[in-house]
């Protein structure tokens, strides 16, 4: 792995895969490599990934429309799917944590759980995976927020408090096009407590799949950098799931980052979810957020494992070719590190409490 293309990924969704999966071990299958899905150990250190956030979501009970097909039309709006009750929420976000965790104790060093910076830098420097735990969608975090401590204890780094659906926190904006992000109420009085826990505890609030008034609400209570780790920019992909302009300038303003999401139905201007997408694209995107945050404030958020991705990257084996286009479209090595790696890095330094 060298350190020209080492990555830190910030959303990707392989631990649902995993969990989902019925094969006979599928722990042995991500560590010794698979023939599905984007992410495993061994494509993971060809292609140079350093680290990431792993997510853990819980699925609906119900399967609901076929979203696949309707993202592949010019206009669509996903209905939302039913939320889980807390029960089956904690059950699974359980399991997927131990998953990742029997991963680690499987991996004899070449994949690490980091609670810190220090332990991320650590693992690169073992040429070890760097993984953080993160939650998408807080249906698992009770009332009291006991769970918020324990889960918090065993690894929590990073919680998203809403996923496309509303629950207890929040509300989640829908799989709309075109759409703005403005679909609906923002986080509720228990959501607005759940900003100060995370902020006591030194959890980083994610900002993706929130509704714009729920951004607004979290940005008036955090003292964090504002951070959004799987989204992209509205002014070039107007789908609700996309950050407007006004949002970026407050995500600068606040010391944060974008992750940039592969998912090529919010790269796309005409929002389809179609895998012949080309890197010129997802560059639109890069420079976009650049011109709005700044080059310390872009970095990636691929959604591995859990979207339809462009073709000319195809899984995490390919993740070279971005840097590569990143250099050929003009951007020096040092700002391809600080987009691939070193931001991410920083914003979690500056939001996790001081080790």
């Amino acid at each position: 792995m060298t350190d020209e293309i080492a990555v830190f990924d910030g959303h990707n969704d392989s631990l649902l895969k995993l969990y989902l999966d019925d094969g006979s071990d599928p722990i042995a299958s991500f560590i010794e490599g698979r023939t599905d899905g984007h992410i495993d150990l061994p494509r993971a250190r060809s292609g140079g990934l350093a680290g990431g956030l792993f997510a853990i979501f819980v699925p609906s009970p119900e399967k609901g429309a076929d979203a696949d097909s309707m993202m592949r039309q010019p206009q669509y709006d996903v209905p939302k799917l039913e939320t889980p009750d807390g029960g089956a929420a904690i059950a699974a976000t359980l399991a997927m944590a131990a998953t990742l965790f029997r991963i680690e104790e499987r991996s004899e060093g070449r994949l690490k759980v980091c609670r810190t910076a220090s332990e991320i830098r650590h693992a690169r420097a073992a040429d070890a995976l760097a993984a953080v735990l993160h939650i998408e969608g807080a249906e698992a975090i009770d009332r009291d927020f006991r769970n918020l401590e324990v889960l918090y204890q065993a690894g929590l780094r990073s919680l998203g408090p809403v996923w496309s659906r509303p629950n207890a926190f929040g509300h989640g904006v829908p799989f709309r096009f075109p759409s703005s992000p403005d679909t609906g109420p923002g986080l509720t009085a228990l959501g607005r407590e759940l900003v100060r826990e995370c902020n006591r505890l030194g959890i980083v609030i994610d900002l993706s799949h929130i509704t714009e008034k729920g951004f607004w609400d979290v940005a008036e209570l955090t003292h964090a950098p504002l951070v959004a780790s799987h989204s992209n920019a509205h002014a070039i992909s107007p789908h609700a799931r996309n950050l407007t302009d006004k949002q970026l300038d407050a995500i600068r303003e606040s010391g944060g980052l974008v992750g940039i999401n592969y998912a090529t139905a919010f790269l796309r201007p005409d929002g389809r979810m179609n895998a012949d997408t080309p890197l010129d694209v997802l560059l639109r995107h890069v420079d976009h957020l650049v011109e709005k945050l700044g080059i310390d404030g872009v970095g990636l958020g691929s959604d591995f494992d859990g979207a339809v991705i462009p073709q000319a990257i195809g899984n995490v084996a390919g993740l070279p070719r971005l840097p590569s286009a990143l250099a050929q479209h003009g951007y020096s090595a040092e700002e391809i590190r600080k987009i691939c790696f070193d931001n991410w890095l920083s914003v979690l330094e500056r939001s996790w409490k001081a080790e």
